[in-house]
Protein backbone atom coordinates (compact mmCIF):
# COMPACT_ATOMS: atom_id res chain seq x y z
CA UNK A 1 0.00 0.00 0.00
CA UNK A 2 2.48 2.05 -0.84
CA UNK A 3 1.20 5.84 -1.72
CA UNK A 4 2.47 7.80 -4.37
CA UNK A 5 1.09 11.22 -5.47
CA UNK A 6 1.86 14.32 -7.21
CA UNK A 7 4.04 16.46 -5.31
CA UNK A 8 3.17 19.87 -7.41
CA UNK A 9 -0.26 19.50 -5.88
CA UNK A 10 -1.70 21.26 -3.03
CA UNK A 11 -3.34 18.16 -0.90
CA UNK A 12 -7.16 18.12 -1.53
CA UNK A 13 -9.59 17.22 2.14
CA UNK A 14 -11.55 14.62 -0.26
CA UNK A 15 -8.17 12.83 -1.51
CA UNK A 16 -8.73 11.92 2.53
CA UNK A 17 -9.75 7.57 2.55
CA UNK A 18 -9.39 5.22 5.21
CA UNK A 19 -6.68 5.72 6.70
CA UNK A 20 -5.15 8.55 4.81
CA UNK A 21 -2.91 6.52 2.92
CA UNK A 22 -3.31 7.69 -0.49
CA UNK A 23 -2.56 11.38 0.87
CA UNK A 24 0.98 10.62 2.38
CA UNK A 25 4.01 8.77 1.55
CA UNK A 26 4.56 6.47 4.21
CA UNK A 27 8.43 6.19 3.52
CA UNK A 28 8.81 10.09 4.62
CA UNK A 29 5.42 11.60 5.63
CA UNK A 30 6.92 14.84 6.97
CA UNK A 31 6.59 17.24 3.95
CA UNK A 32 3.24 16.00 3.35
CA UNK A 33 2.17 16.22 7.07
CA UNK A 34 3.06 19.96 6.72
CA UNK A 35 1.25 20.46 3.82
CA UNK A 36 -1.68 19.51 5.62
CA UNK A 37 -1.52 21.46 8.36
CA UNK A 38 -1.40 24.33 5.78
CA UNK A 39 -3.99 24.07 3.75
CA UNK A 40 -6.52 21.99 6.00
CA UNK A 41 -5.67 21.68 9.39
CA UNK A 42 -9.50 20.16 10.21
CA UNK A 43 -11.69 19.04 7.67
CA UNK A 44 -14.13 16.44 6.85
CA UNK A 45 -14.17 13.90 4.00
CA UNK A 46 -15.97 10.59 3.57
CA UNK A 47 -17.88 11.27 6.62
CA UNK A 48 -14.35 11.74 8.87
CA UNK A 49 -12.97 15.03 10.48
CA UNK A 50 -9.47 14.69 10.72
CA UNK A 51 -6.78 17.26 12.64
CA UNK A 52 -3.38 17.60 11.31
CA UNK A 53 -2.16 20.21 14.26
CA UNK A 54 -0.58 19.71 17.53
CA UNK A 55 -2.63 21.88 19.38
CA UNK A 56 -6.16 20.52 18.51
CA UNK A 57 -4.92 16.66 18.70
CA UNK A 58 -3.31 17.50 21.86
CA UNK A 59 -6.80 19.05 23.22
CA UNK A 60 -8.82 16.11 21.91
CA UNK A 61 -6.59 13.66 23.53
CA UNK A 62 -6.58 15.92 26.90
CA UNK A 63 -10.73 15.69 26.84
CA UNK A 64 -12.40 12.63 26.68
CA UNK A 65 -15.53 13.88 27.61
CA UNK A 66 -15.83 15.51 24.20
CA UNK A 67 -13.58 13.36 22.48
CA UNK A 68 -15.00 9.76 23.13
CA UNK A 69 -12.88 6.47 22.63
CA UNK A 70 -16.71 4.61 22.85
CA UNK A 71 -17.99 3.59 19.66
CA UNK A 72 -14.68 4.46 18.08
CA UNK A 73 -14.30 1.50 16.15
CA UNK A 74 -13.34 -2.20 17.95
CA UNK A 75 -10.31 -3.42 15.49
CA UNK A 76 -12.45 -6.29 14.35
CA UNK A 77 -13.90 -7.37 18.24
CA UNK A 78 -17.37 -7.44 19.09
CA UNK A 79 -17.15 -5.84 22.42
CA UNK A 80 -15.37 -2.75 22.43
CA UNK A 81 -11.46 -3.43 23.77
CA UNK A 82 -10.07 -2.83 27.52
CA UNK A 83 -9.29 -0.06 27.94
CA UNK A 84 -9.06 1.62 24.86
CA UNK A 85 -12.37 1.81 24.26
CA UNK A 86 -13.37 2.98 27.90
CA UNK A 87 -14.00 5.84 29.04
CA UNK A 88 -14.66 7.75 32.24
CA UNK A 89 -15.65 6.21 35.09
CA UNK A 90 -15.05 2.70 33.99
CA UNK A 91 -12.51 3.51 32.56
CA UNK A 92 -10.40 4.44 36.02
CA UNK A 93 -11.15 1.13 37.54
CA UNK A 94 -9.95 -0.40 34.28
CA UNK A 95 -6.17 1.52 34.28
CA UNK A 96 -6.34 0.92 38.48
CA UNK A 97 -6.13 -2.67 37.79
CA UNK A 98 -4.03 -2.48 34.55
CA UNK A 99 -1.17 0.57 35.47
CA UNK A 100 0.65 -1.23 38.22
CA UNK A 101 1.31 -4.26 36.01
CA UNK A 102 2.64 -2.34 33.32
CA UNK A 103 4.53 0.40 35.35
CA UNK A 104 8.45 1.25 35.17
CA UNK A 105 9.38 -0.38 38.26
CA UNK A 106 7.34 -3.63 36.86
CA UNK A 107 9.06 -3.73 33.29
CA UNK A 108 12.60 -3.11 34.31
CA UNK A 109 12.26 -6.53 35.68
CA UNK A 110 12.20 -7.61 32.32
CA UNK A 111 15.51 -6.12 30.99
CA UNK A 112 17.70 -8.90 31.47
CA UNK A 113 15.52 -11.45 29.53
CA UNK A 114 15.08 -8.43 26.57
CA UNK A 115 18.86 -7.89 26.06
CA UNK A 116 19.63 -11.80 26.34
CA UNK A 117 17.06 -11.99 23.68
CA UNK A 118 18.08 -9.29 21.75
CA UNK A 119 21.65 -10.92 21.80
CA UNK A 120 20.28 -14.68 20.76
CA UNK A 121 18.80 -13.11 17.86
CA UNK A 122 21.91 -11.09 16.82
CA UNK A 123 23.57 -14.30 17.21
CA UNK A 124 21.15 -15.78 14.96
CA UNK A 125 22.58 -14.24 11.57
CA UNK A 126 25.83 -12.71 13.16
CA UNK A 127 27.74 -14.87 10.35
CA UNK A 128 25.61 -13.52 7.41
CA UNK A 129 26.34 -10.73 5.54
CA UNK A 130 23.15 -9.23 6.07
CA UNK A 131 19.80 -9.72 7.34
CA UNK A 132 15.92 -8.79 6.82
CA UNK A 133 15.75 -6.60 9.68
CA UNK A 134 12.03 -6.81 10.13
CA UNK A 135 11.74 -10.70 10.27
CA UNK A 136 14.63 -11.34 11.38
CA UNK A 137 15.20 -9.13 14.47
CA UNK A 138 12.11 -6.45 14.50
CA UNK A 139 9.25 -8.92 14.66
CA UNK A 140 10.46 -12.30 16.72
CA UNK A 141 12.61 -9.91 19.48
CA UNK A 142 9.28 -7.58 21.01
CA UNK A 143 6.77 -10.58 20.17
CA UNK A 144 8.89 -13.08 21.88
CA UNK A 145 9.45 -11.23 24.76
CA UNK A 146 5.41 -10.32 24.94
CA UNK A 147 4.57 -14.07 24.96
CA UNK A 148 6.59 -14.68 28.17
CA UNK A 149 5.50 -11.22 29.68
CA UNK A 150 1.75 -12.74 29.12
CA UNK A 151 2.62 -16.11 29.31
CA UNK A 152 1.71 -17.06 26.37
CA UNK A 153 2.39 -20.44 24.59
CA UNK A 154 5.69 -19.92 22.32
CA UNK A 155 4.75 -21.92 19.57
CA UNK A 156 1.50 -20.06 19.35
CA UNK A 157 3.16 -16.79 18.36
CA UNK A 158 2.91 -17.43 14.53
CA UNK A 159 -0.75 -17.84 14.77
CA UNK A 160 -1.08 -14.64 16.96
CA UNK A 161 1.07 -12.77 14.06
CA UNK A 162 -1.37 -14.36 11.37
CA UNK A 163 -4.44 -12.95 13.40
CA UNK A 164 -2.75 -9.81 13.82
CA UNK A 165 -1.83 -8.85 11.11
CA UNK A 166 -5.36 -9.87 9.44
CA UNK A 167 -7.28 -7.35 11.94
CA UNK A 168 -4.40 -4.03 11.37
CA UNK A 169 -3.90 -4.74 8.02
CA UNK A 170 -6.99 -5.77 6.27
CA UNK A 171 -7.35 -5.60 2.64
CA UNK A 172 -8.17 -2.65 0.93
CA UNK A 173 -11.07 -3.69 -1.06
CA UNK A 174 -14.56 -6.04 -0.51
CA UNK A 175 -15.95 -6.61 2.61
CA UNK A 176 -13.82 -4.88 4.65
CA UNK A 177 -15.37 -4.74 8.01
CA UNK A 178 -16.45 -8.25 7.69
CA UNK A 179 -12.89 -9.45 7.14
CA UNK A 180 -12.07 -7.80 10.33
CA UNK A 181 -15.01 -8.82 12.52
CA UNK A 182 -14.36 -12.98 11.10
CA UNK A 183 -10.60 -11.99 11.79
CA UNK A 184 -10.96 -10.85 15.46
CA UNK A 185 -13.54 -13.63 16.30
CA UNK A 186 -10.61 -16.13 15.42
CA UNK A 187 -8.69 -14.32 17.83
CA UNK A 188 -11.58 -14.25 20.41
CA UNK A 189 -11.59 -17.49 20.17
CA UNK A 190 -7.85 -18.83 20.51
CA UNK A 191 -8.44 -16.27 24.33
CA UNK A 192 -11.43 -18.08 25.08
CA UNK A 193 -10.06 -21.59 24.27
CA UNK A 194 -6.69 -21.15 26.26
CA UNK A 195 -8.07 -19.51 29.55
CA UNK A 196 -10.21 -22.65 29.74
CA UNK A 197 -7.20 -24.37 29.21
CA UNK A 198 -5.07 -22.36 31.62
CA UNK A 199 -7.86 -22.80 34.15
CA UNK A 200 -6.69 -22.61 37.99
CA UNK A 201 -2.89 -22.33 36.62
CA UNK A 202 -0.80 -19.24 37.87
CA UNK A 203 2.57 -17.94 37.45
CA UNK A 204 4.55 -14.89 37.56
CA UNK A 205 2.65 -13.29 34.41
CA UNK A 206 0.41 -10.59 33.31
CA UNK A 207 -2.46 -13.80 32.46
CA UNK A 208 -2.23 -14.91 35.88
CA UNK A 209 -2.49 -11.04 37.54
CA UNK A 210 -5.77 -10.69 35.31
CA UNK A 211 -7.27 -13.55 36.74
CA UNK A 212 -6.43 -12.76 40.09
CA UNK A 213 -7.71 -9.05 39.43
CA UNK A 214 -11.17 -10.64 39.00
CA UNK A 215 -12.07 -11.04 42.42
CA UNK A 216 -13.49 -8.24 44.54
CA UNK A 217 -16.51 -5.70 44.63
CA UNK A 218 -14.68 -3.80 41.26
CA UNK A 219 -13.00 -6.85 39.95
CA UNK A 220 -12.60 -7.62 36.06
CA UNK A 221 -14.93 -10.06 34.61
CA UNK A 222 -14.09 -13.02 32.52
CA UNK A 223 -15.47 -10.95 29.38
CA UNK A 224 -13.05 -8.05 30.33
CA UNK A 225 -10.04 -10.12 30.54
CA UNK A 226 -10.52 -11.30 27.18
CA UNK A 227 -11.21 -7.81 26.13
CA UNK A 228 -8.20 -6.60 27.52
CA UNK A 229 -5.75 -9.41 26.08
CA UNK A 230 -6.88 -8.97 22.67
CA UNK A 231 -6.35 -4.91 22.79
CA UNK A 232 -2.98 -5.74 23.95
CA UNK A 233 -2.09 -8.36 22.19
CA UNK A 234 -2.92 -6.28 18.71
CA UNK A 235 -0.43 -3.40 20.29
CA UNK A 236 2.13 -5.57 21.92
CA UNK A 237 2.44 -7.44 18.21
CA UNK A 238 2.90 -4.20 16.69
CA UNK A 239 3.88 -1.51 18.31
CA UNK A 240 7.44 -1.87 19.46
CA UNK A 241 8.09 -3.56 15.51
CA UNK A 242 6.75 -0.95 13.96
CA UNK A 243 8.69 1.52 15.68
CA UNK A 244 11.81 -0.70 15.07
CA UNK A 245 11.76 -0.35 11.47
CA UNK A 246 11.04 2.77 11.32
CA UNK A 247 14.06 3.90 13.13
CA UNK A 248 16.28 1.49 11.63
CA UNK A 249 15.13 2.88 8.29
CA UNK A 250 15.91 6.36 9.14
CA UNK A 251 19.38 5.62 10.63
CA UNK A 252 20.40 3.00 7.39
CA UNK A 253 19.41 6.11 5.30
CA UNK A 254 21.19 8.42 7.65
CA UNK A 255 24.57 7.41 8.46
CA UNK A 256 25.93 10.52 10.42
CA UNK A 257 23.15 10.25 12.48
CA UNK A 258 23.68 6.50 13.49
CA UNK A 259 27.80 7.32 13.88
CA UNK A 260 26.66 9.59 17.15
CA UNK A 261 24.74 6.95 19.17
CA UNK A 262 27.49 4.38 18.23
CA UNK A 263 30.06 6.68 19.50
CA UNK A 264 27.91 7.62 21.98
CA UNK A 265 25.22 5.60 23.45
CA UNK A 266 24.32 7.62 25.98
CA UNK A 267 22.43 9.91 23.54
CA UNK A 268 20.31 6.48 23.08
CA UNK A 269 17.44 7.28 24.84
CA UNK A 270 16.88 10.74 23.86
CA UNK A 271 17.29 10.02 20.36
CA UNK A 272 14.82 7.30 20.39
CA UNK A 273 12.25 9.82 21.44
CA UNK A 274 13.72 12.08 19.18
CA UNK A 275 13.06 8.95 16.11
CA UNK A 276 10.06 8.37 18.00
CA UNK A 277 8.48 12.09 17.19
CA UNK A 278 9.75 12.13 13.31
CA UNK A 279 9.37 8.80 12.89
CA UNK A 280 5.89 8.07 14.27
CA UNK A 281 4.93 4.89 13.73
CA UNK A 282 1.43 5.62 15.06
CA UNK A 283 -0.45 7.46 12.13
CA UNK A 284 -3.20 8.07 13.88
CA UNK A 285 -5.95 7.46 16.80
CA UNK A 286 -9.59 7.68 16.49
CA UNK A 287 -12.37 9.23 18.56
CA UNK A 288 -16.04 9.71 18.41
CA UNK A 289 -18.36 13.29 19.12
CA UNK A 290 -21.26 12.48 21.91
CA UNK A 291 -22.26 16.38 20.72
CA UNK A 292 -21.69 18.77 18.51
CA UNK A 293 -18.26 20.79 18.47
CA UNK A 294 -16.32 23.36 16.62
CA UNK A 295 -12.27 23.10 15.92
CA UNK A 296 -10.40 25.51 13.62
CA UNK A 297 -13.54 27.20 12.22
CA UNK A 298 -15.04 24.06 11.13
CA UNK A 299 -18.47 22.85 12.80
CA UNK A 300 -18.38 19.10 13.55
CA UNK A 301 -21.41 17.22 14.14
CA UNK A 302 -22.68 14.50 16.65
CA UNK A 303 -21.68 11.27 15.90
CA UNK A 304 -18.78 12.66 13.51
CA UNK A 305 -15.05 10.18 13.59
CA UNK A 306 -12.46 11.69 14.24
CA UNK A 307 -9.36 11.01 13.12
CA UNK A 308 -6.27 12.50 14.60
CA UNK A 309 -3.28 12.96 12.77
CA UNK A 310 -0.09 11.60 15.23
CA UNK A 311 2.71 11.98 13.15
CA UNK A 312 1.71 16.00 11.70
CA UNK A 313 1.07 16.53 15.52
CA UNK A 314 4.75 15.34 16.52
CA UNK A 315 6.31 17.62 13.44
CA UNK A 316 4.08 20.80 14.15
CA UNK A 317 6.39 23.65 13.37
CA UNK A 318 4.00 25.92 15.72
CA UNK A 319 4.90 22.78 19.01
CA UNK A 320 8.52 22.20 18.14
CA UNK A 321 11.50 24.24 17.08
CA UNK A 322 12.71 23.52 14.05
CA UNK A 323 10.69 20.28 13.52
CA UNK A 324 12.52 19.53 10.15
CA UNK A 325 15.54 18.78 12.28
CA UNK A 326 15.97 15.50 14.09
CA UNK A 327 17.97 16.26 16.89
CA UNK A 328 19.51 13.44 18.98
CA UNK A 329 19.41 16.17 22.01
CA UNK A 330 16.32 17.40 21.46
CA UNK A 331 14.96 19.00 25.13
CA UNK A 332 12.54 18.95 26.35
CA UNK A 333 10.33 16.63 23.55
CA UNK A 334 7.10 17.00 23.45
CA UNK A 335 5.85 14.40 21.01
CA UNK A 336 2.71 12.28 21.57
CA UNK A 337 3.59 9.26 19.65
CA UNK A 338 2.17 7.17 22.81
CA UNK A 339 -1.16 9.56 23.04
CA UNK A 340 -1.50 11.77 25.72
CA UNK A 341 -4.17 11.96 28.51
CA UNK A 342 -6.38 9.05 30.21
CA UNK A 343 -5.77 6.53 27.32
CA UNK A 344 -1.85 7.10 27.00
CA UNK A 345 -0.35 4.16 25.62
CA UNK A 346 -0.49 1.47 28.16
CA UNK A 347 2.60 -0.32 27.32
CA UNK A 348 5.12 2.67 27.06
CA UNK A 349 7.12 1.97 29.67
CA UNK A 350 7.87 -1.76 28.27
CA UNK A 351 8.29 0.06 24.89
CA UNK A 352 10.10 2.40 25.93
CA UNK A 353 12.98 -0.55 27.72
CA UNK A 354 12.46 -2.72 24.53
CA UNK A 355 13.38 0.32 21.82
CA UNK A 356 17.02 1.51 24.18
CA UNK A 357 17.69 -2.34 24.77
CA UNK A 358 17.09 -2.98 21.02
CA UNK A 359 18.94 -0.22 19.56
CA UNK A 360 21.93 0.12 21.98
CA UNK A 361 22.93 -3.62 21.41
CA UNK A 362 22.12 -3.66 17.97
CA UNK A 363 24.36 -1.04 17.59
CA UNK A 364 26.88 -2.55 20.16
CA UNK A 365 27.02 -5.49 17.59
CA UNK A 366 26.13 -4.09 14.12
CA UNK A 367 27.64 -0.39 13.81
CA UNK A 368 27.75 0.22 10.02
CA UNK A 369 25.07 -1.03 7.61
CA UNK A 370 22.99 0.17 4.93
CA UNK A 371 19.32 -0.61 3.05
CA UNK A 372 20.44 -3.64 0.67
CA UNK A 373 21.19 -1.80 -3.00
CA UNK A 374 18.41 -2.26 -5.70
CA UNK A 375 15.58 -3.03 -3.08
CA UNK A 376 12.22 -1.16 -3.30
CA UNK A 377 10.55 -0.75 0.57
CA UNK A 378 6.85 -1.46 0.22
CA UNK A 379 5.42 0.42 3.39
CA UNK A 380 1.68 -0.75 5.00
CA UNK A 381 -0.58 1.71 6.75
CA UNK A 382 -3.91 1.87 8.01
CA UNK A 383 -3.44 2.91 11.78
CA UNK A 384 0.88 2.46 12.19
CA UNK A 385 2.80 2.70 9.59
CA UNK A 386 5.61 -0.34 9.21
CA UNK A 387 7.86 -2.11 6.66
CA UNK A 388 7.16 -5.38 6.73
CA UNK A 389 10.77 -6.28 4.84
CA UNK A 390 13.69 -4.25 5.22
CA UNK A 391 16.75 -6.03 4.01
CA UNK A 392 19.85 -4.59 5.66
CA UNK A 393 23.66 -5.28 4.31
CA UNK A 394 26.20 -5.53 7.26
CA UNK A 395 29.31 -3.04 6.32
CA UNK A 396 31.71 -5.13 9.27
CA UNK A 397 32.01 -8.64 10.20
CA UNK A 398 29.61 -8.83 12.97
CA UNK A 399 31.43 -10.38 16.08
CA UNK A 400 30.10 -13.01 18.12
CA UNK A 401 30.41 -12.94 21.75
CA UNK A 402 29.52 -15.07 25.15
CA UNK A 403 28.92 -12.38 27.49
CA UNK A 404 27.53 -9.65 26.08
CA UNK A 405 28.36 -6.26 27.76
CA UNK A 406 25.88 -4.03 29.76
Amino acid sequence: MNAERDRTKEPNPNDFRRGHTGLIDLASPQDDYRSLRDTCPVTVSNGIAFFTRYQDIDAALRDPGTFRSKNRGNVGHRRPTVPMDIDPPEHRRHRRILDPMFSPREMTRYEDQFRALTHELIDSFADQDGCDFAADFAVPLPSMMFLRLLGLPPEDLDLLLELKNAVMLPPSEGDVAGHMASMGQRLTDYFEDYLARRGDYRSDDIISRLLDSQSGVDGLTHEEVVDILYMITLAGLDTVTSSLECMIHYLAEHPEQRRLIVEDPSLIPSALEELLRWETPNLMVVRSLPEGVTVGGVELEAGTPVALIIGSANTDEEAFERPEVVDFERAPNRHIAFGKGIHRCLGSHLARIELRIALTEFHRRIPDYELEPGTELVWNGVAIRSVPELPIRFLAPVARTAAHPR
